[in-house]
């Protein structure tokens, strides 16, 4: 594996991590959140993620397990990486009580009526560390295999990354006042997911062959699907401009069919 291809992979985690900084920003300067906006782009999100998944990264991965296994046995082992994907980010959802969970949609003017601010933004915080660990790992293992992939995960993950940094800036600002540091723990904690994709390369990195990569792509599958279905849509619904939500779907699947149709 090319040293270019690491970095670049690394980069492109970095930037998809670090947009919670972004989520930061909006909520200094909106006095309330932009709902019709937000519900379109984290329905966006969800359709890149769905289509990739099942339109791109398990038809890779059950090819290259195809190569080395029986129609039947790749079949096997795909689902059973997928299911595996799921059921990782499902238990750490299940571990993080809901009130501190930055996967709980929360608008910027409820969050400002928070009590315990500061405790409540220290918490979200770890607890984003905690949930980019496998988003970032599934930026980092798209970005080493395809980049016309990688790029469309980067961008949906970044967006879904907002609301995590405002769920995180605008407690940590109501309870001290400061900008400055309600803006770096915001951005910090984005830092996680670089650091678990370079923790879990580091770790898999001794035992990687063309197998271990095709089982990475399909629980990385798995992985965006629960995001998608758990996270985002319902994300978007709560905002409660369905409509917006759902043609934030549909757009999210046509720019992705149509962008891959370009590289064919």
């Amino acid at each position: 594996m090319e040293t270019s291809s690491i970095l670049l992979a690394f980069v492109l985690t970095m930037i998809a991590g670090l947009s919670t900084g972004v989520g930061s920003l909006i909520a200094f300067f909106a006095k309330r959140t932009n709902t019709k906006f937000l519900s379109a782009a984290l329905g966006f999100s969800a359709g890149v993620m769905v289509y990739i998944s099942f339109m791109e990264l398990m038809p890779e991965a059950l090819g290259m397990l195809g190569q080395q296994l029986s129609p039947r046995m790749a079949n096997i082992y795909m689902l059973a990486a997928f299911f595996a994907g799921t059921s990782f980010i499902a238990l750490i959802d299940f571990l993080i009580p809901e009130d501190e969970n930055p996967h709980e949609i929360h608008r910027v003017e409820e969050l400002s009526d928070t009590r315990r601010l500061r405790r409540t933004g220290v918490l979200m915080a770890l607890a984003i560390g905690i949930h980019n660990f496998p988003e970032g790992l599934a930026t980092f293992a798209s970005a080493l295999g395809n980049l016309d992939i990688a790029i469309p995960i980067v961008v949906a993950i970044a967006i879904h990354n907002i609301p995590e940094g405002i769920a995180v800036s605008v407690p940590i600002y109501q309870a001290t006042g400061s900008r400055k540091k309600a803006f770096w723990y915001s951005f910090t904690s984005g830092l996680a997911e670089p650091v678990g994709a370079l923790i879990g390369f580091l770790f898999l990195l001794p035992f990687w062959t063309p197998l271990i990569h095709a089982l990475l792509l399909a629980f990385v599958s798995g992985i965006m699907v629960f995001i998608s279905f758990d996270e985002l849509l319902p994300g978007a619904e709560k905002y409660g401009h369905h409509h917006y939500g759902i043609g934030g779907v549909i757009t999210g699947m046509a720019v992705m069919a149509f962008s891959l149709l370009l590289f064919l």
